[in-house]
Order: structure tokens, then sequence, then C-alpha cells
């Protein structure tokens, strides 16, 4: 049996490339892994050589000691590949093709599968609706922050690529559709962005990021990115958007002197349970800041779309509330603006191959946008650590040597 290297989380603020068993098409016994899918068999499953696999915000919260993930988890769960092996149940994805992976695992069976809502399958967790790869009560799908992973459902999961030329040519952009930008462009959508928008956007970082191209996509007049890091928010204006420093205060006062309101038409949060507070509070955490201004500053009749991760299991919660995903939340603000809220993973496959699209016809450089940056697997612990300390970067793993200019 051939190895396999992967990233590992080893406990808060370290990780570590280890070596680990070669993917099979059974789910094994191993960190994370729910008792009930031990055993599971997988012949509608494909084995994928990583092309990409990139650092995302979600793990970094795991990393931090932020949830409830065990030590030996491996992480990644934003994967592009090559397919080298198909289970027998495998109709029509072959050995050879380049795939996207989308970050929700899904079968393609179940009532929630069947409406497009596949970021709640109801047959791929045994615990809760809803899965994905290397992370944190998602059923044990072990994750592709590695040289090799198993993908299940492959016919239906699977985006492949049109032409493996062009998909390597652009696969730093191509990299970014299995999570942050239909994740990035599901906040903007369900945050009601359409031509002629103002939008608000909480969170610099890659979804962040993703989110305001999004906009510019759906047609927004104006765009407006708030952050504390000026190398991020640089990054925001880099592509046309307009910026808000947190750090100096209410994030109204500064949307009012760009749009002459103090008031937009839409908000995403692509931030989390790990918020910071604005102006003076900037130092110090609190979960609920970004939601509560968000609900202040968009238009009555307005929506949110809330991409930015919360969970139900934080030990570095600020209170006893906070680690239990309790927040203090101004709702009744909310509903007297008549406000709509969209919260949860985002449908990938409701996005995925229009995104696809888009960049495979020059359309949009999300790469560019996000500060693609490849880096080697081995490179990974220090991937994390400059992530974590706010680097205007998105990490992309190469741990088979695909991207020739890592």
């Amino acid at each position: 049996m051939s190895a396999n290297r992967a990233v590992a989380y080893k406990g808060p603020g370290e990780v570590e490339v280890i070596d680990t068993d070669y993917p099979e098409f059974e789910l094994k016994d191993g960190p994370g892994v729910n008792p009930a899918n031990v055993g599971r068999k997988v012949p509608h499953g494909a084995i994928l050589k990583t092309v990409s696999t990139n650092i995302c915000g979600s793990d970094q919260h795991m990393v931090r000691g932020r949830t409830t993930a065990p030590a030996g988890l491996v992480l990644g769960h934003e994967i592009t590949g090559e397919v080298v092996e198909v289970g027998p149940d495998v109709e029509f994805i072959k050995v050879g093709d380049i795939v996207s992976v989308p970050f929700n695992i899904a079968c393609g069976r179940c009532r929630n599968c069947k409406e497009g809502k596949t970021g709640i399958c109801l047959n791929v967790n045994p615990d809760r609706p809803g899965s994905a790869y290397g992370y944190v009560d998602m059923g044990g799908w072990v994750g592709g922050q590695a040289e090799y992973v198993l993908v299940p459902y492959a016919d239906w999961n699977l985006l492949k690529f049109p032409d493996r030329d062009q998909a390597l040519e652009k696969i730093l952009d191509l990299t970014m559709l299995s999570d942050i930008f239909p994740t990035g462009f599901h906040g903007a959508y369900t945050a009601g962005v359409r031509p002629g928008s103002t939008v608000y956007i909480a969170g610099a970082g890659p979804v962040g990021l993703a989110a305001a191209v999004g906009a510019q996509l759906l047609g927004a007049a104006v765009v407006i990115v708030g952050d504390l890091n000026a190398d991020r928010l640089a990054r925001a204006r880099s592509f046309g958007c307009e910026t808000v420093d947190v750090s100096q205060g209410d994030p109204k006062d500064q949307i009012e002197q760009i749009l002459g309101v103090p008031e937009v038409d839409s908000g995403v949060d692509a931030v989390g349970f790990e918020a910071r507070g604005h102006g003076s509070d900037a130092s110090h955490e609190a979960p609920a800041t970004v939601l509560n201004a968000l609900m202040d500053l968009t238009a009555a009749g307005g929506a949110l779309g809330i991409p930015g991760l919360y969970v139900t299991g934080d030990p570095g919660g600020i209170d006893e509330a906070a680690k239990v995903g309790s927040l203090s939340l101004r709702l009744g603000l909310g509903w007297a603006k008549s406000l709509s809220f969209t919260t949860g993973q985002c449908p990938v496959m409701k996005y995925n191959r229009q995104l696809m699209m888009a960049i495979l016809h020059d359309k949009v450089h999300i790469a560019d946008a996000v500060g693609a940056t490849p880096i080697g697997l081995e490179d990974a612990p220090q991937g994390y650590a400059d992530f974590d300390q706010g680097a205007a970067k998105k990490y992309v793993l190469n741990p088979n040597g695909y991207i020739q200019t890592a």
C-alpha cells in the first residue's frame, strides 16, 4: 500500500505533517471519526492525488484550539485533485480527470440533496445534517491537506474541469471553487446583492474578499469591506473596493463618509465567532459585535448573508454562554427592521459550476483578489502560523508538485 503524507492538528497552536495511510474505499477508525461511520463502505468513491489544497480560516479556528477538534485530526476541506482510482459503483468520473471537490460532503440521494441543500445532507454525518472533510463534528471524513484523499459519492460530488491543460494553467483560481469563492459568493447572494446595490462586508480575510468579488459579479454599485488588518484592507482596495478600518470606530460613521448615508442595502458577516469589538474595543474579543453591527447598519427590509463560522462548542469562549455558541444578539432590532438572515454552510454545488465558467472565461481573477500563495505540504505549519498572524494571503498547499510556480 502506498504511503501518504498529511497535515494533522496536534493541539492548540500546533500542526504537524505526518505519515498516514493511503485511502481505501472504507472509512476507518481514527481521530474525529464518528463511531457509526467506522467501517462504512465507499464503493461510490474516488481516490484523488491532490493537485492543490488550501488553508482555510475555518481550519485556523480549530488550530487555535477554539473548537472541540481532537488531536490527530487530519485537516483540510478545500481540495482539488486528479482522480487516480474509482470505486466499482462510479460510472461517470474517470481516472485522469482533474476535479474540484466541494467541501460539503453530500450523498445526492436524501431529501435535502435533492432540493439543492447539499450543505445539510442527511446521510453522511450520523450526528447532525451536514458534513465536511477534516473538520470537527462532521462525521470523520479524512481531510484533504494530504497527498491523497478519498471522496465519497464521486459522480455526485466532483466537478470535472473540461480541459486538463487549461485547468492546470488556472489552478490558483480554480482551487478556490472548493470553498471560499462559492462561500463568499453565497454570502453576497443571500444578502440580496443585485445590480446597483450597496454592500458592507465585515472581514477582509479570504472569505470576505471572495464575498467582495462575488458582490462585484452580482453588479453591486459600491462594495465596502471592513477589517482591523491594514494589509488585508489594502488587498480589498486593489480590486476596487472601498474600505473601513473598524479599529477607528463604528463602521456606520465611515460608511456615511463613503455613501452619504450610514447604511447599506446588504450586509455580509465573513468574520464569525472570533469577532473583535470596534474602536477602542478592537483589542478585545466580542463575538456578537459583527452581527449586531450589521443589523444596525443594514437598511430596513435588507438582508444579511452570514458565511462566517459559528460553532456549538468553543472551549476558548469569553464566557460560559459563548462556549456553547450562545451570543447576545439584538434580534429585536433585526425583527423591527424586517431583516432577513441566511446562515450555515454554503451549498457549494449551487454555485461552483457557474463560478468555474467565470474563471475559465476570464471574467474573474479570484486568486489575485485573495492573494493565492502556493507553498509545499511540508511548509504547512509555517503557513498556519503566518496566516494566524494576519498575513494577507491565501495559502495553497502543493503536495504533489502540480503547481509549477510554487
